[in-house]
């Protein structure tokens, strides 16, 4: 009994801790992508939570960060609140639930692209359904920004939350071992681990170089 409330314990304080640094992420780093999209990294903690802990974890601090969020500093109140919610979950939550089932690397990196689809897919629909009433434009006006403006964005985002996820993954799973925070082995060998650096590394600079594509600097 005591071994099982520590581990709960455990699980707590790591998800209160990932929740923690989601929203300092969300708070200070933006980076203007298109228009008023931006990108914020703050789905690449909440999937490495829900990569830990499970597709819950996810959307519990998706949740609570999208709460702090709407109530400290957004802008667009509760719409934008909902979107934010929405978004992430279509992402880390889809990946983490493929994680779960499929504890390997390629069911990471499967779950990472279904992520990736469903969160491009989905905010194509809630854009088409909710833009119009915070922009003050007309459904048509974002029916032209759809394809054009929105799938390219949620595109880049899931590409730069999967690279990093990639290349952040493993080191932060050692070092939450070194803390006692979980346990166990990665289970990968330094050739994997390399893969895995490659992998990622290869399509964070994919991502920027789209990026200076998409803002029209190269």
């Amino acid at each position: 009994m005591k071994d099982q409330a520590r581990f709960s314990t455990k699980k707590l304080v790591l998800l209160a801790m990932l929740g923690a640094v989601a929203y300092l992420i969300v708070s200070l780093i933006r980076i203007p992508v298109v228009l008023f999209l931006s990108y914020e990294p703050k789905d690449v903690v909440i999937t490495i939570a829900g990569f830990l802990l499970g597709p819950m974890a996810s959307f519990i601090i998706s949740f609570v960060v999208s709460l702090l969020e709407m109530v400290t500093i957004s802008q667009t109140g509760p719409i934008g609140g909902i979107m934010n919610l929405i978004s992430t979950c279509s992402f880390a939550c889809t990946a983490a639930f493929v994680y779960k089932k499929r504890h390997t690397l390629s069911g990471a990196i499967l779950g990472l692209l279904l992520g990736s689809a469903a969160m491009a897919l989905v905010m194509l629909l809630w854009n088409w359904l909710i833009t119009p009433l915070y922009m003050g434009v007309s459904r048509e006006a974002v029916e032209g920004m759809l394809l054009s403006v929105f799938l390219p964005f949620n595109l880049l985002k899931a590409g730069f939350n999967s690279a990093f996820v990639l290349c952040l993954y493993k080191p932060l799973v050692s070092a939450l071992r070194k803390t006692g925070l979980i346990t166990g082995s990665t289970g990968k060998t330094g050739s994997a681990k390399i893969g895995i650096y490659l992998l990622g590394i290869g399509l964070l600079i994919s991502c920027v170089l789209l990026l200076l594509v998409f803002q029209g600097k190269i």
